[in-house]
């Protein structure tokens, strides 16, 4: 059997795999309520719990946009083990006190929060659409990342059996089925197994890899020979992207509404606790050796421009697979692997897109049936117009910058959470104002083709921004409404 008719056998399965546990997963529903279609009831323990967080951080921009960042960038991506590390830390400004306030009110979207936190004030509302609408953004955006990585995997891996256009497509199909008939059960449950799947073909590939080539000094000597560039020491600039990028990531990602969704989903807090705790090891299992085998595929590949760097991983294990029967088998299931991370992440997006526009753009009634049934609408919505968008050659990025893109939007929502949950007095219209301000700083500067200035990216220096409107507005005491009821949150 050849390596591209395993594939695509491999494939069939795994979406008849996907089907069962959809199936298994609507019959498992209490009600139709929001609580229980986007949050599984609020019933996820320790294992779902750690392997959904793990499978949803660890995406097609990690399988797929790291490693082509690792091949253009060379030694200097090695840095994106302590980005991912940056999110772990910064989690814990967040969750202990945001933890408490969802069970004890019941938040079913990241926007209950901010209706509770600034409850009758003047900008309150405005506040939380801005947040919202931000969100949403910025969830598009990443799933049209994740359908862009899903068509590229299985384009390149079955040999272009199933096209780009049809990966793209029916793979979508497939995850809004199982998302509209499971929710968040369905999504929590294939992604424990998609993120074993993905643990797993990580370490086989990377052993592959450096027994191939005769070690990581071998490796890097290989590398060095055939671009310099890639084992330079970086300069002041590249240092000052260092800090920045793990600001942007750190600080963006804790705002995740998907990952905000979780802590919400967690059946007790000593069950997120230890969730999280397992998480902090994660960027050593997954970020560095996905970095490692993007640079491994330096001397390998040839030279790829910058979007074809993105299909590094695919390439690799087609070649692997090319190598004998055992090989192909096992690469086989690196793909699996692979593609389902993709498809955990884009289910995880896909939910949390139709609730946060249900509930915290439309105002829908957050424990009506309805509103589920709304939330799905909008999520077929979302799949739709990304998947044409993921079909327009003209407009695909590299996978890196699109993930640099819906960062520099959520980082901006970054003071709403964090400050509101540590400055008891601030106030919305501070925010609203600091945020306004901010977003059109880093999405002006975006539009106009500027990314960074001296090094650092447009969003980390909107955030400053952003934050410096909401403390100067709160300094000279303007005022937006009645004082935060402090008391509502403390009790």
């Amino acid at each position: 059997m050849s390596t591209g008719t395993l594939g695509v056998a491999a494939l069939l399965v795994y979406l008849l795999a996907l089907v069962v546990v959809a199936s298994v997963a609507r019959r498992a529903r209490l009600d139709r309520t929001p609580s229980d279609h986007f949050l599984a009831a609020r019933h996820l323990g320790v294992f779902v719990l750690f392997l959904t967080l793990y499978a949803t951080a660890y995406s097609g921009n990690s399988l797929l946009g790291y490693p082509g960042e690792g091949y253009r960038r060379g030694f200097s991506w090695l840095m994106a083990t302590g980005m991912m590390m940056s999110i772990v830390v910064v989690f814990h400004a967040l969750v202990p006190r945001l933890r408490p306030l969802a069970v004890r009110h019941g938040f079913v979207t990241p926007g209950d929060y901010l209706r509770l936190r600034y409850a009758g004030q003047r900008h309150a509302p405005a506040l939380r659409r801005a947040v919202g609408l931000l969100m949403a953004v910025a969830l598009g955006n990443f799933l049209l990342a994740q359908l862009v990585a899903m068509g590229l995997v299985a384009n390149e891996f079955t040999d272009g059996r199933v096209p780009y256009a049809l990966g793209v497509i029916g793979l979508a199909a497939m995850i809004l089925f199982y998302e509209t008939l499971g929710g968040m059960r369905a999504v929590a449950w294939t992604d424990a197994a998609q993120g074993l799947l993905m643990l797993v073909g990580l370490a086989i590939l990377l052993g592959w890899l450096l027994a191939e080539q005769g070690g990581i000094g071998e490796v890097t000597r290989q590398v060095a020979a055939v671009r310099p560039d890639a084992v330079a020491v970086p300069d002041a600039r590249e240092k000052a992207n260092w800090v920045s990028t793990v600001l942007l990531l750190g600080l963006a990602s804790v705002v995740y509404p998907q990952a905000i969704q979780r802590v919400y989903a967690a059946e007790s807090a000593d069950a997120l606790k230890r969730s999280m705790a397992l998480m902090t090891f994660m960027p050593l299992a997954t970020t560095l050796v996905v970095t490692l085998i993007g640079i491994a595929a330096i001397p390998r590949l040839g030279h790829l421009g910058a979007i074809e760097a993105d299909s590094v991983m695919p390439r690799l294990l087609t070649e692997w697979a090319a190598s004998g029967p055992a090989a192909a088998g096992v690469a086989t299931l690196v793909f699996l692997g692979a593609l389902a991370a993709i498809m955990s992440t884009a289910d995880s997006v896909l939910l949390s897109l139709g609730s946060v526009v249900a509930t915290d753009l439309f105002d829908r009634e957050r424990n009506d049936p309805e509103t589920t049934r709304f939330g799905k609408r909008i999520a077929a919505a979302g799949m739709a117009v990304a998947v044409v968008l993921a079909l327009v050659p003209a407009l695909r990025e590299t996978l890196w910058r699109l993930i640099e893109l819906k960062m520099e939007l959520l980082i901006q929502c970054v003071p709403a959470f964090l400050m509101g949950l540590h400055w008891k007095r601030l106030r919305a219209g501070p925010l609203l104002a600091g945020l306004v301000v901010g977003t059109c700083f880093a999405a002006g500067f975006s539009l106009s083709g500027a990314s960074r200035l001296a090094g650092v990216h447009v969003g980390v220096i909107g955030l400053a921004i952003n934050a410096a409107v909401c403390a100067g507005l709160m300094w000279i005491g303007r005022d937006d409404g009645r004082e935060p009821a402090s008391a509502t949150l403390d009790s």
